[in-house]
C-alpha cells in the first residue's frame, strides 16, 4: 500500500471527525460542564434511597446530552439572523456557511428522537414528560424576543435536568431535590445575565429583551449577583435537606467564595474578563459540586 492510498483511506474519517467538530462547536458541547454536574449529583443524592444501575446511568447521561444538544440546535437555527448580523457571533457554524441549515434542522430532530428513546428506556413516567420537556427547552429560543426574563427562563429550563434525573431513579419528587434544581436555576439565570452583557449595544438595536440592554448593565449585574446569593442558599438547602456532611459543606463554602470571584472580575465599566468568569469559574463551580457531594457520600458510607 502507498502513501497516497493511505491517505485516501483517512481522507472521510478525516472529514467526518471535522463534520463532528463542526457540530460540537455549533452547540457549544463544552458547556455541558455547567449542567451535567448537577445531573450526576442528582443521581448519586437518590443512590441514597435507591437502587442504581450502570444502564440507568448511561440512559440518563444520553437523555441530558442529547436534549441539551437539540435545544443548541434549535436555537442556532431560530436565531440565525441575528447571528449573522451580530460581529460577535457571524462566525458561528450556520451564519459562516460551515454547516447548512438544514443539517442542523436534522441534527435537531436526530437528538429529539434520540432524547425520547432515552427518556422511554427510564421509564414510563419519564416519556410522558420528555416531549413538554423538549418544547420548554425549544421555547427559550423565542423568550429574548417579548421578556427581559429570558435569563430566568433558560434557568428554569435547564434546572428540569437534575429534577428529571431524580425521577427517573426513584419515580418519585422530593424537596430536597426541588432545592437542587432551584439552585442550578438561579446558578445559570445569574451567568447568563452576565454573559448577556458582552450583547447590550445589539440586544438595543435589534430590540431584543435582554436585561442587560433594557435595565442597564450595572443594574443587571447587580440582579445577577442576587440570583447567585440565592443560589448559594439552594445550595446550603440541599445541605439540610438531604443532611449532608462536612465535606459538603465545604464545597458550598468554596462555590460561595466563587461566585464572589466571579462577580469581582467582571466590572461593568470593563467587561474583559466576562469569559473567565463564564466559562472557567463557572465550570469549577458546577464540578466541584458534583466532586463535594459524590466524595460526602463515600465518607458517609465508610463512616
Amino acid at each position: 500500500m502507498n502513501a497516497n492510498s493511505h491517505f485516501n483511506m483517512n481522507e472521510p474519517v478525516r472529514q467526518m471527525l471535522d463534520k463532528v467538530l463542526v457540530y460540537g462547536r455549533m452547540i457549544k458541547f463544552s458547556h455541558s460542564v455547567f449542567a451535567l454536574p448537577f445531573v450526576l449529583s442528582a443521581v448519586v443524592l437518590a443512590g441514597r434511597t435507591h437502587d442504581i444501575t450502570l444502564m440507568g446511568v448511561f440512559w440518563i447521561i444520553v437523555a441530558a446530552v442529547s436534549a441539551r444538544s437539540a435545544a443548541m440546535g434549535f436555537n442556532r437555527i431560530v436565531d440565525e439572523s441575528y447571528d449573522r448580523a451580530n460581529p460577535r457571533t457571524r462566525n458561528r457554524e450556520i451564519p459562516s456557511g460551515q454547516l447548512s441549515k438544514t443539517s442542523a434542522i436534522w441534527f435537531v430532530l436526530f437528538f429529539s428522537l434520540l432524547f425520547v428513546f432515552a427518556a422511554g428506556m427510564l421509564g414510563r413516567l419519564c416519556l410522558w414528560f420528555s416531549v413538554p420537556v423538549l418544547l420548554v427547552l425549544f421555547g427559550y429560543s423565542f423568550t429574548k424576543r417579548f421578556t427581559r426574563w429570558c435569563h430566568v427562563y433558560l434557568g428554569f429550563a435547564i434546572s428540569l435536568a437534575p429534577l428529571g434525573a431524580w425521577i427517573a431513579i426513584t419515580d418519585s419528587f422530593s424537596s430536597g431535590i426541588l432545592s437542587l434544581s432551584l439552585a442550578l436555576l438561579t446558578y445559570i439565570a445569574g451567568f447568563d445575565i452576565i454573559y448577556a452583557c458582552q450583547d447590550t449595544d445589539f440586544d438595543k438595536s435589534q430590540n431584543l429583551f435582554s436585561l442587560p440592554s433594557l435595565a442597564g448593565v450595572r443594574t443587571a449585574l447587580f440582579l445577577s449577583s442576587l440570583l447567585h446569593v440565592l443560589s448559594f442558599v439552594f445550595f446550603l438547602g440541599v445541605y439540610f435537606l438531604f443532611d449532608l456532611g462536612p465535606v459538603y459543606l465545604a464545597t458550598v463554602l468554596i462555590i460561595g467564595a466563587l461566585f464572589i470571584v466571579e462577580h469581582r472580575l467582571v466590572n461593568p465599566d470593563d467587561l474583559k474578563h466576562i469569559h473567565v468568569a463564564f466559562f472557567h469559574v463557572n465550570s469549577v463551580i458546577s464540578v466541584l459540586l458534583f466532586a463535594g457531594i459524590l466524595a460526602d457520600e463515600v465518607v458517609r458510607r465508610w463512616s
